[in-house]
């Protein structure tokens, strides 16, 4: 009965939640969707003819503003200017202009099919707002989203260009200190983003890494580099 209750309380504030009923209005597939747009307003990711990857992209709300930032007028024949690739482990609807890849980000199949498709081009953005299924325990949780960070950090160093910058999503509590550290070992400039559209009560927050540091270079399972 308690968790009927809770249902219900969610999807109530679901229903009322202004971000649903704008994503609803703009056709974009979840109110997602505006956490991304708010932060390239602030940080100009989206650069007409950029080269991005967004990993954990289903159901697309992501990879739709993408498209819109790098689509071409109708003057000049549609379709992008750039290239996105998208990658999950569930399945996405297909979106005109997105290359989608379905499997999971910490399989190395998956990251070999992922490394395949961009045919060694370096990327200028990576977006990633994957989380891990919480558990509920706050220690196997926190692990598993850094887990997730780091795979993000070694992929984004190995294929950004110099320039390039890494957006992930991670939560603030246990861990959290330990992923801003990282990130700042791997990128020149490190800023946390907390968008408007994401819920007042929930711990999410962006990480933000421009200029990879070590840019193209393989790194180690320890962290350190390899010529």
């Amino acid at each position: 009965m308690k968790k009927g209750k809770v249902d219900r309380a969610w999807l109530a504030q679901h229903i009322n939640d202004p971000y649903v009923k704008l994503a609803q209005k703009h056709q974009y597939r979840s109110r997602a969707a505006f956490k991304l747009i708010e932060i390239d307003e602030q940080d100009r990711l989206i650069r007409r003819g950029a080269r991005v990857v967004d990993l954990g992209s289903a159901p697309g709300a992501w990879s739709q503003v993408l498209r819109e930032r790098l689509a071409r007028p109708a003057g000049e024949g549609g379709g992008i200017d750039g290239r996105i690739v998208a990658l999950d482990l569930l399945p996405m609807a297909p979106i005109d202009s997105v290359e989608f890849i379905q499997g999971d980000f910490r399989n190395e199949d998956t990251l070999a099919r992922l490394e395949q498709a961009l045919g060694g081009q370096k990327l200028d953005l990576v977006v990633s707002d994957m989380a891990p299924n919480l558990s509920g325990v706050a220690v196997a949780d926190a692990a598993r989203m850094a887990d997730l960070a780091e795979l993000a950090i070694e992929f984004a160093q190995q294929h950004l260009k110099r320039e390039g910058a890494l957006l992930v999503k991670c939560f603030h509590g246990s861990g959290y200190s330990q992923i801003v550290e990282r990130f700042r070992k791997a990128f020149v400039t490190v800023a946390a983003r907390k968008p408007k559209a994401s819920r007042g009560k929930s711990a999410e927050t962006y990480l933000l890494g421009r200029s990879p540091k070590n840019s193209g270079r393989h790194l180690q399972g320890d962290g350190r580099t390899a010529d």
